[in-house]
C-alpha cells in the first residue's frame, strides 16, 4: 500500500516544487526582490575616497567611447608628462577593496557619471576664464523633458520603465524582450540571414556606448558585463529604483550617441543633434512638444508635427547613426514614418498629428554646419595663453581634444589687469585714442601714419616665492598668434642687455681666474695681443690685488671705449660701418656704464668685438699660437680696423711735435694752436678743453669771450659748450677730429702747456709713456695668403660666436644660433619678447631662474574614482653670479631713471603710495634687406618690419616686455622708436595696478 502511495507523492511534491519555484520566478522577474537586496548591498560597498598625495589603489580605464573623450584612459600618460615636468600629485582618488575587485573582475566602476562637462579654466582670483561644456544642449532634470518625449523613448527601447508599481524592479532587464533575444541569437545559429533583436535596455545601452570598447557588444560576455554593472549602478542609492529610472533616462537624452557632423565634430545628446543635424532650436523644440497637441490650431500643428518628427528620427538613427543621417538620410524618413503608425496605434500621438508629419517629406537633414560668426582672438587671450601651454604640457595635439577633457585648470594670470590691458590697446587702433594718450610726436607715431596697423603686445610676470606667475599676456592682434613667443624680430638696442651680461661673465671668469694667483705667476701669464679683457683684468687686479667681485665689475663698467663712427670693422665676413642713434655722441669716449643707459651703438660695437676676441683667444689652436709665442688673431689684409686710442703715426711725428712744442710757454702754445684752426666757437672750446681739461666755467668764459666778443654768444651757449668740450671726456682722436689738428700734435702740445719747465726728453718720455708703442708697418701678403688669412679669421669670428651663442642660451636666448657679426649687440641677430621676459626675470631675482608658471593646479576629474590634483613642483636655478645681477640691475635702473626709459621715472606706485622703483632696456628694430652694387654701394632697400621693444621690471619683483611691431612694407611709413613703448608702458600703469596693488597688500 505504501508503494502504491509513494509515487503519486513524490510527483506531486516534485510539481508542487516547480511550482513554487515558478512563482518565486515570476514574483522575482516582477519585483526583483532578490536582486535589489544583493545588488544595493554590494553598490554600498563600492565607494572611493579623496586623499593627499599619489594613491596606489586607483585604476584608470582602458577603453570606451566616454572615458576616451573625457580623457580617464590618457590619465596615466598624463601624469607621467606632467611628473617629468616638475608636477607632483597633491591629491588623488583612492578606490575601496570591493571597488577595486569589481573592476578586476572587469566591470566598470560604479559612480555618478557627469553628464555635461568639459575644460574650466579660472583666474589667479577663480574668475572664469573659458569654459568648454559638451554636450552643449542638455536636460537638467528629469522634469524638464517633455512628457511626450519620455513616452516616446520608452516606447521605443523600454516599456517597463517607470513603473510605479514595483518600485525595486531592476531596470537593465526586460525579460521578455531578453528571453526574445537570445531565441533569435539561437535561430542566427541554424539561420546566418535572420536578423536578432536586440535586447538592452536603456540602462545596458549607456553601459554600452559609453563603455565598450567602440561602442559596441561584440561578445556575450560583454552584455554581460554591461547588464551587471548598470544593475550595480541602478541599486546604488539604495532598493528602490525609480529614481535611477528616471537618471537613466535622462542620461540616456543627453548623451545619445549621433553622428558626427561636419563643421561641428561628434555629436551628442538629443539637444545637440537638434541643432547640428536639424538646425533646430533646442528650447523652441521642448517649448513645443510641452503643451498638449490639442491646443494647437492648424497652423501650429506643422510646427508641431516637425519637431516631434525630429525628435522621433534622432531617437531612431542612433541604432545606425552614420548610415541614417551621413549617408543615407531618405532610408531615416521612412523609418521614422513607419514610427509614427506605431505610436498612433499605441495611443501616444493622435492621427491629426501622424498625418501632419508625413506630410513633411523628406526630414530637412543638413549636410553641415554653417560656419558661426568669426571668434574675436583678442577677446581669448587670455584663455589661449593656457590652452597653448596646457596642450604642451598634455601632449594634446589639437584644442578640438583638449576643450573635451574633464579637467579644472587654475591659472596665474590676473583677468582684470588682462581684460584692462587688452582694452586700452585694443583702443589704440583709433587715432583719438593714441593723441589722448601721448602717443603721438617725436619717435612716436606721426599724426598721417594708421594706428591700426601697430601691433602691441604686452608680457607682465609676479615673482612670488620661488616661482614666476604669469600675470598678463595679451596684444592686440586679432589673430591666434602670439607675438610674446612665436616671432622672430629685431629689437634693437635690447641686444645690449645680453652683450653686457655676457661682459660682466668675462669678467667675472677672469677675476676667479687669476684674482688668488700670485702677482708673479699673472705676470708670466701668456696673453693674446688681441685679447684686451684678459690684459685689461690682469693690469686692475695688479694694481688692486685684493679687489672683490664686485669692485672689478664696477670697474669693468666704468671701462671706457669711443663712439666715433667713423671706424670700419671687419666682422661677419666683410667690413662694416655703423652710426649711434645722436649724432652728438659720435665725438665723444664715455663709459660702458652711460653708453648702457644712453644706448650709444659704437661703444656696443666695440664691446662686442673685444668679447669676440676674448672667446678667440680661448679657441684651441689659437691658444696654442700664444704659448708658442707668435701669431695674433688674424685681421683682414685689405684693410686695417681703425684704432679707438687714435691713428698709430710713426714715432719720428711725435718726435717732431716734441721739438716744436717742448720749452715754450703756455701762452705761446695757445696761440700757436689758436693760429692754425677755423676760428668758430666749438672748436676753440675743443682746444680749450685739450689744453686745460679742469679749467672753470669763469675761466673758459673769460678764454671764450675775448675772442668772441659777438652778442649771440650767451650764457647759455657758453655753458652748452664747456659742457660738451670741456667738462666732457674725449680721446685724443676725437679732440683731433673736433680741432682739425693731428691728434698726436694735440697730444704734445698739451703735455707742454701743462708742464712747460719740462726738457725735451722728459716730454718725451711722458707722452709715449701714455700713448702705445707704434707698430712696425706690416708688408702686405700676396693675394692668396690673404685670402687664407681672411677666411682663417672668419671661421675663428664664427667659432666665437658659437661661443657666445652659448652663453646667451643659457639664459634663455631662444634661436639655435647668432649671426656672427658685432652688429649681433645691437640686436642684428634677433630675439624674442618672451625671451627677453626671461633674461631680465633672471637679473631681477638676483641670478636665480625661477620656474615660470602658467598654471597653479590641474584637477583631473574631480567627483570621479579618477580624481587627481596636480601642483606644479617648482625647482629654481642659479644660472647668472649674483654681482653680476646686482650690477646689471643698477645699470637698468640708471636707465629708467637718467637715459632712455626716463618717461618711466615715478609712474608705478603701490597701494600705500609709495614709489616703485622701474629699471629696463629699451630698443628699436628697423629690419630691411638691403642689396649692394659691386662697388658696395646700396643700390636697392626693402622694409621688412619695424619694432620698438621695452624690457622692464618694477620693484624687484615684477618684470615683463612691451612690444610695438608693424610688419610688411606699411613698416616704411613708421618712424617711431622704443620712446613710443615706454610712453605706452606709462599709459598702462592704471591697467597694471590691479597687479601691483594686490602685491603690496
Amino acid at each position: 500500500m505504501k508503494a502504491i502511495w509513494r509515487k503519486p507523492v513524490l510527483l506531486t511534491g516534485l510539481c508542487a516544487m516547480i511550482l513554487v519555484a515558478g512563482v518565486l520566478i515570476t514574483y522575482e522577474m516582477r519585483t526583483s526582490a532578490l536582486q535589489a537586496r544583493y545588488f544595493s548591498a554590494l553598490s554600498r560597498q563600492l565607494t572611493y575616497r579623496v586623499a593627499p598625495g599619489p594613491s596606489s589603489a586607483i585604476h584608470f580605464p582602458s577603453t570606451g567611447p566616454y572615458d576616451e573623450r573625457l580623457g580617464y584612459t590618457e590619465l596615466p600618460a598624463f601624469l607621467d608628462r606632467l611628473t617629468v615636468q616638475n608636477y607632483t600629485i597633491a591629491k588623488q582618488a583612492r578606490l575601496s577593496q570591493p571597488l577595486q575587485q569589481t573592476m578586476a573582475w572587469g566591470l566598470f566602476p560604479i559612480y555618478d557619471e557627469k553628464t555635461q562637462t568639459g575644460l574650466h579654466i579660472r583666474g589667479r582670483h577663480n574668475e572664469l576664464i573659458f569654459a568648454a561644456l559638451h554636450p552643449q544642449r542638455i536636460y537638467l532634470r528629469f522634469e524638464g523633458i517633455p512628457q511626450l518625449i519620455v513616452d516616446t523613448l520608452l516606447f521605443i527601447e523600454n516599456r517597463e520603465l517607470l513603473n510605479t508599481g514595483y518600485p525595486h524592479r531592476n531596470p537593465v532587464v526586460e525579460w521578455d524582450r531578453l528571453g526574445r533575444a537570445i531565441w533569435d541569437a539561437m535561430r542566427q545559429v541554424i539561420e546566418p540571414d535572420q536578423n536578432a533583436a536586440g535586447g538592452s535596455t536603456l540602462a545596458t545601452q549607456l553601459e554600452k556606448f559609453r563603455h565598450s570598447p567602440g561602442g559596441r557588444t561584440d561578445t556575450a560576455m560583454e552584455k554581460l558585463r554591461q547588464m551587471l554593472t548598470a544593475s550595480l549602478r541602478a541599486y546604488r542609492h539604495g532598493k528602490n529604483t525609480l529614481a535611477a529610472q528616471r537618471q537613466i533616462i535622462l542620461n540616456y537624452l543627453n548623451a545619445l550617441p549621433l553622428a558626427a557632423q561636419a563643421g561641428y565634430g561628434e555629436v551628442h545628446s538629443l539637444g545637440d543633434g537638434l541643432w547640428a543635424w536639424y538646425g533646430s532650436d533646442f528650447a523652441h523644440v521642448n517649448r513645443v512638444l510641452s503643451e498638449p497637441v490639442k491646443t494647437y490650431d492648424r497652423d501650429r500643428l506643422t510646427a508641431y508635427a516637425l519637431a516631434y518628427k525630429q525628435v522621433l528620427s534622432l531617437l531612431l538613427a542612433h541604432r545606425r547613426p552614420s548610415f541614417y543621417l551621413r549617408q543615407n538620410p531618405a532610408a531615416l524618413t521612412r523609418q521614422t514614418d513607419r514610427y509614427l503608425q506605431l505610436v498612433t496605434r499605441a495611443g501616444l500621438i493622435p492621427p491629426a498629428l501622424r498625418d501632419a508629419a508625413l506630410h513633411i517629406m523628406p526630414l530637412p537633414v543638413r549636410q553641415r554646419v554653417p560656419p558661426q560668426s568669426p571668434v574675436s582672438f583678442v577677446d581669448r587671450k587670455a584663455a589661449n595663453v593656457v590652452l597653448h601651454h596646457l596642450a604642451s604640457l598634455l601632449g594634446v595635439s589639437g584644442l578640438y581634444a583638449l576643450d573635451r577633457l574633464d579637467l579644472a585648470v587654475q591659472s596665474t594670470l590676473d583677468h582684470r589687469a588682462q581684460d584692462a590691458v587688452t582694452d586700452r590697446l585694443q583702443q589704440w587702433h583709433s587715432k583719438a585714442s593714441i593723441e589722448a594718450d601721448g602717443l603721438t610726436g617725436p619717435r612716436l607715431l606721426h599724426t598721417a601714419a594708421d594706428p591700426a596697423k601697430v601691433r602691441y603686445s604686452l608680457i607682465l610676470y609676479e615673482r612670488v616665492g620661488p616661482v614666476n606667475l604669469l600675470r598678463v599676456h595679451t596684444d592686440n592682434l586679432n589673430q591666434p598668434f602670439d607675438l610674446n613667443h612665436g616671432i622672430k624680430l629685431d629689437l634693437g638696442s635690447t641686444a645690449k642687455l645680453r652683450t653686457l651680461i655676457t661682459y660682466l661673465e668675462i669678467v667675472a671668469a677672469l677675476h676667479e681666474r687669476y684674482a688668488s694667483v700670485a702677482p708673479t705667476a699673472r705676470h708670466a701669464v701668456n696673453i693674446h695681443p688681441d685679447d684686451r679683457l684678459t690684459q685689461w683684468a690682469l693690469d686692475y687686479l695688479a694694481k688692486t690685488p685684493n679687489s672683490s667681485l664686485l669692485r672689478i665689475l664696477d670697474a669693468a663698467m666704468a671701462r671706457r671705449y669711443s663712439a666715433n663712427p667713423k671706424a670700419r670693422f671687419f666682422t661677419g665676413g666683410g667690413m662694416h660701418e655703423f652710426v649711434n642713434f645722436d649724432r652728438r655722441d659720435d665725438t665723444r669716449e664715455m663709459s660702458v656704464r652711460e653708453a648702457f643707459r644712453r644706448s650709444v651703438n659704437l661703444v656696443f660695437i666695440r664691446l662686442m668685438r673685444d668679447i669676440a676676441r676674448y672667446y678667440t683667444a680661448q679657441l684651441p689652436e689659437v691658444a696654442a699660437e700664444i704659448k708658442a709665442g707668435h701669431g695674433s688673431i688674424q685681421r683682414p689684409p685689405e684693410q686695417e680696423e681703425q684704432s679707438d686710442a687714435g691713428a698709430r703715426q710713426p714715432l719720428p711725428s711725435v718726435r717732431r711735435w716734441v721739438r716744436k712744442y717742448a720749452e715754450k710757454r703756455p701762452a705761446a702754445i695757445m696761440n700757436a694752436l689758436i693760429a692754425r684752426i677755423h676760428p668758430t666757437p666749438q672748436r676753440f672750446a675743443a682746444l680749450y678743453g685739450a689744453l686745460k681739461p679742469q679749467a672753470t666755467l669763469a675761466e673758459f668764459r673769460a678764454f671764450l669771450r675775448a675772442r668772441f666778443p659777438h652778442p649771440n654768444l650767451t650764457e647759455r651757449v657758453i655753458s652748452s659748450l664747456f659742457t660738451r668740450f670741456v667738462a666732457a671726456t674725449h680721446t685724443w682722436k676725437s679732440r683731433g677730429s673736433l680741432t682739425a689738428l693731428p691728434p698726436d700734435e694735440l697730444r704734445v702740445a698739451a703735455y707742454a702747456y701743462r708742464y712747460p719747465e719740462a726738457k725735451r726728453r722728459e716730454l718725451l718720455a711722458a707722452v709715449l709713456k701714455d700713448k702705445p708703442a707704434a707698430k712696425p708697418r706690416r708688408v702686405r701678403p700676396q693675394p692668396r695668403r690673404a685670402a687664407i688669412g681672411t677666411n682663417t679669421r672668419i671661421q675663428r669670428e664664427q667659432q666665437a660666436f658659437a661661443a657666445i651663442h652659448k652663453a646667451w642660451q643659457r639664459l634663455g636666448y631662444p634661436f639655435a644660433s647668432l649671426v656672427p657679426s658685432y652688429a649681433t649687440a645691437i640686436g642684428s641677430s634677433a630675439d624674442r619678447p618672451g625671451a627677453l621676459a626671461e633674461l631680465i626675470g633672471i637679473v631681477a631675482n638676483d641670478g636665480i631662474r625661477y620656474p615660470t608658471r602658467h598654471i597653479d593646479k590641474l584637477h583631473f576629474a574631480s567627483g570621479t574614482p579618477y580624481e587627481t590634483l596636480l601642483i606644479p613642483q617648482d625647482r629654481a636655478q642659479t644660472v647668472l653670479h649674483p654681482a653680476i645681477a646686482a650690477v646689471v640691475k643698477e645699470a637698468l635702473y640708471d636707465v629708467v631713471e637718467r637715459g632712455t626709459g626716463r618717461r618711466l621715472h615715478g609712474v608705478f606706485k603701490d597701494a600705500n603710495g609709495r614709489v616703485l622703483r622701474v629699471g629696463g632696456k629699451t630698443g628699436t628694430g628697423d629690419h630691411r634687406n638691403k642689396t649692394f652694387g659691386a662697388g658696395g654701394e646700396l643700390i636697392a632697400s626693402r622694409v621688412v618690419n619695424r619694432a620698438a621693444a621695452l624690457v622692464f621690471m618694477i620693484d624687484d619683483r615684477f618684470f615683463g616686455t612691451l612690444t610695438a611691431y608693424v610688419p610688411g612694407p606699411d613698416a616704411a611709413g613708421y618712424q617711431f622708436t622704443s620712446s613710443l613703448t615706454t610712453q605706452a608702458l606709462k599709459r598702462l600703469a592704471s591697467a597694471l595696478d590691479p597687479v601691483l596693488q594686490d602685491a603690496s597688500r
